[in-house]
């Protein structure tokens, strides 16, 4: 399996790699588990990008074959809260997340770039939760409201009733994604690019931004130790000595 994700780290920016290209970079449940290691702990970088291999996929969801052996609900249940598991990983990385998608990202590929701190995309991607018209299974409401936090209940609505694809244009037009680049080759410039700017930038105001959306599209405690967290911090102290000495602060996370 160590061959179907890859995971490399250079300058600072780490570049996960789903990497089945024949398979449009379908993700089975090992490249799941290796997706939510390398999100709990990323090693000594400063930004993390996602990506897959080629140009025809991000990632095309699940691969099926993974369903075959299931027979109960408790196999269902068992299989969303593996993928809500990999997904808070996402979401809790202490990193910036960065995913760069080119051609298909649907179901459960879609999935992981909906739960990316940022979502650029070649003007080849597609994006979409085909399910009504392919499985006829259903997204848990985690991925529900993680969707609806990025694009609202009646875009949700559209995308799983209708079972379309958004082009990139319109994914960028629905708040999707923020950027459409020309091609590949483009894509990977600008992740680098915006990888190195983010991961130069205050990691705890970034940390607390995501915490603090997070609690409101969930419905969680307010936000005291947040402040607290940015406020007390040495982070906020060496800010503000960069500033009035007019240089460029060093930042530590902490």
């Amino acid at each position: 399996m160590t061959d179907e994700l890859l995971y490399d780290r250079q300058d600072g920016i780490g570049r996960i790699t789903l990497n089945r290209p024949q398979a449009r970079n379908a993700l089975t449940f090992p490249m799941y588990e290796r997706l939510a290691e390398i999100a709990a702990d990323p090693g000594e970088v400063r930004a993390l990008i996602i990506t897959g291999a080629g140009d025809k996929a991000f990632a095309a969801g699940t691969d099926i074959n993974q369903f075959r052996s299931f027979s109960s609900a408790e196999d269902a249940m068992a299989y969303e809260a593996r993928i809500d598991r990999v997904l808070t990983a996402v979401e809790h990385c202490r990193v910036p997340t960065i995913a760069a998608i080119a051609g298909a990202c649907t179901g459960g590929g879609a999935a992981i770039a909906a739960a990316c701190d940022l979502r650029i995309a070649a003007a080849n991607a597609r994006f979409g939760f085909p399910i009504a018209r392919t499985l006829g299974n259903c997204l848990s409401m985690s991925n529900i409201a993680r969707l609806s936090a990025l694009v609202g209940p009646a875009r949700v609505i559209e995308m799983i009733f209708t079972a379309r694809l958004f082009p990139a244009s319109e994914a960028l037009a629905v708040g999707l994604v923020t950027e459409v680049l020309a091609d590949q080759p483009a894509l990977e410039a600008r992740a680098l690019e915006l990888a190195m700017l983010v991961g130069g930038h205050a990691p705890l105001t970034m940390r607390a931004t995501r915490e603090a959306l997070r609690r409101l599209r969930d419905n969680l405690p307010p936000d005291e130790d947040l402040i607290h967290l940015c406020y007390t911090s040495q982070d906020f102290r060496e800010g503000m000595d960069a500033f009035l000495t007019k240089r460029s602060p060093v930042w530590r996370g902490e």
